[in-house]
């Protein structure tokens, strides 16, 4: 059997990062085609992860046409993921669309529907689902070690740290929000996979946008995805509360892209049983603290550095090649990131509605 090969489309900041770099490493996979509305951008991708044989495109289109793709990483702004993943699956590529599934939750159920219709793969860029860690966590809650967890705090939350204000990262239309469907998808998204939770009764949230409703007043020491565009548009939240109440456990997180109170250790999950609890630092390690012959203990397990630092990129992206080929549904298929798209619009009605809101 030949090389499996795939497409990118989209050849900025995460193609760089994450997809070029683990379909380049793995011996399985020729990246055909590297796509991207700027040429520029297209080529650089090429010259850096493919070979002679990629193509550079700007128009993803022509790539569709070509039976031999059979895997496809959308890596293009929000706003662009269902329409682009639906013509992929239609044209029957197998598709790993980078997170968030969509801007919404109706777009992300219609890009489901499109899996279903086609047969095709499906999956989301969930990449914490092949984190080290949070598997351990995982097998914790398992195994009952915790015994009934009846509530998850989660804070991901930073001092001055809004990315590339005045672009699409703070521009609705194109994001769909802020801090929540940037980072707090990762946030849910792993605790969903770590309780598997599969239904959500209720969600109260709060969103604010206070700190650069003038832009040129937002005082900060750098910018990801900077600098600042002061013509653009800032119409996104960069800091969300909320209470979301699901088939195994409460939910309460507080995330911030920016707030005015800095705190290095700001970004955790806490899982909360009745037999013991986990406190996950996210992108490192975790604490167990219960009870042993009368007294209570606690152990932090010895994971390397190396664990730690294992690519979770390249597993991930490993194993959608595998599943593109197999047509198995993973851990990372649509259909177990849907209940972190509707916690997200949950979480977005609520603030919107100004009230707590209901789900059949």
């Amino acid at each position: 059997m030949g090389k499996t090969k795939v497409a990118i489309i989209g050849c900025g900041t995460i193609a760089n990062a994450a997809h070029g770099p683990s379909y380049q490493k793995n011996p399985d996979v020729q990246i055909a085609y590297c796509v991207d509305i700027i040429p520029e951008r297209a080529q650089a991708l090429k010259e850096k992860f493919g070979d002679e044989s990629t193509i550079a495109l700007t128009d993803y289109h022509e790539m569709l046409a070509d039976p031999s793709v059979t895997a496809v990483s959308v890596c293009v702004p929000n706003y662009l993921h269902n329409p682009i993943t639906i013509d992929c699956l239609r044209a029957g590529k197998n598709v790993l669309c980078e997170k968030p599934a969509a801007v919404n939750y109706d777009l992300a159920k219609e890009m489901a529907n499109a899996a279903h219709a086609t047969g095709k793969v499906l999956n989301i860029g969930v990449v914490n689902r092949f984190n080290l860690a949070v598997n351990k966590v995982r097998d914790y809650v398992m195994e009952g070690r915790l015994g009934e967890v009846y509530h998850v705090y989660c804070s991901f939350r930073a001092h001055r740290s809004i990315p590339g204000l005045g672009g699409p990262f703070t521009t609705k239309e194109l994001a769909g929000g802020g801090v929540l469907i940037d980072w707090g998808v990762h946030y849910l998204d792993l605790i969903n996979y770590v309780l598997d939770i599969r239904k959500v009764k209720s969600v109260s949230g709060a969103c604010y946008s206070k700190l650069a409703a003038n832009m040129r007043d937002y005082v900060y020491e750098d910018m990801w995805a900077g600098p600042p565009d002061y013509q653009g548009v800032y119409d996104v939240e960069e800091f969300v509360t909320g209470l979301i109440r699901t088939d195994k456990a409460t939910i309460s997180l507080n995330g911030a892209w920016a707030e005015n109170i800095k705190d290095p250790n700001s970004t955790f999950i806490e899982f909360i049983g009745d037999k013991g609890g986990i406190k996950l630092n996210y992108g490192g390690g975790f604490t167990f603290f219960g009870t042993k012959d009368g007294k209570l203990f606690e152990e932090t397990p010895d994971l390397s550095a190396d664990e730690l630092q294992r690519d979770m990129f390249y597993q991930e992206l490993k194993a959608f090649v595998e599943c593109a080929a197999t047509g198995e549904h993973i851990r990372s298929y649509v259909d177990n990131n849907l209940i972190t798209a509707r916690m997200m619009q949950g979480l977005y009605d609520s603030a919107d509605q100004g009230r707590e809101v209901y789900f059949e």
